[in-house]
């Protein structure tokens, strides 16, 4: 079951869960309360290849 959680980059409210139940979420929460969405930031190298000088 999905349920609402705070988005990290804005602090609106988005939802976590399974997916299914995303419209359900959506429906308790005001249009201008929910997050819209952010750009996928690129991950940097994993921290296995990192390097130490």
């Amino acid at each position: 079951m999905c349920s609402p959680t705070r988005c990290r980059t804005c602090g609106k409210t988005t939802w976590s869960g399974c997916g299914a139940h995303i419209e359900a979420v959506r429906a308790r929460v005001a249009p201008d309360d929910w997050c819209p969405g952010h750009p996928t930031q690129q991950a940097g190298q994993p921290w296995w290849r990192l390097r130490r000088n």
